[in-house]
């Protein structure tokens, strides 16, 4: 039923006291927002209440009639997330950060390797670790288009729009990115393959 309808008709819905539009809101939107959130905090107990706080201001705001519909609604849901994640940041700047083994959710995990040894997913995990430190070097830009695409399976023109930056920017970005990583790859002699 709200399959077809776009996120400004589902806001709208939900501010004319309809739920179930939120509900499909979230939906639509959960397995990016919440890719986004966890890579960024690589706690998923941790990563869940922080989605969780972040659609409960999303409502809030909505009922204040702070959001103003420019065809962005992941793009503004995920700035409301960046800034929860920032803020819990800042809290815990006096703690240690938190590692990226704490990670509940293996991010690479697929079923693709449901019939690989446990060696072989030792060796994945090991990559997917590794891959996951390279991309936290990266320079603030370039590690944001990795993530907002690798992660959260984020189009080009999403994360132009995220990014409020052109199309060939976020391109430009993610080709910059890869070069670096292949450069971190080589300096810390790694071998990210499972041969």
């Amino acid at each position: 039923m709200y399959q077809n309808r776009t996120d400004y008709e589902l806001v709208q819905e939900f501010l004319k006291g309809d739920h179930s539009s939120l509900e499909a809101l979230i939906n639509r939107h959960r397995r990016k927002v919440f890719s986004y959130i966890l890579f960024n905090i690589k706690d998923s107990h941790l990563a869940e209440d922080i989605f969780q706080d972040t659609f409960i201001k999303v409502i809030r705001s909505l009922k204040q009639g702070r959001y103003n519909d420019n065809g962005k609604f992941l793009s503004w849901v995920l700035r409301i997330s960046h800034n929860l994640i920032i803020d819990h940041f800042r809290k815990e700047k006096q703690l240690q950060t938190i590692s990226n083994d704490n990670c509940g959710k293996d991010m690479f995990n697929s079923q693709k390797f449901s019939d690989k040894t446990i060696e072989d997913h030792m060796v994945n995990s090991q990559i997917s670790r590794e891959i996951r430190q390279l991309v936290q070097e990266l320079p603030q830009d370039q590690k944001e288009v990795v993530i907002l695409r690798h992660y959260c399976d984020m189009s080009f023109k999403e994360i132009a729009d995220h990014t409020n930056v052109s199309i060939n920017t976020a391109l430009g970005r993610m080709r910059y990115a890869l070069i670096n990583l292949r450069k971190l790859v080589e300096e810390k002699n790694l071998s990210l393959s499972m041969a």
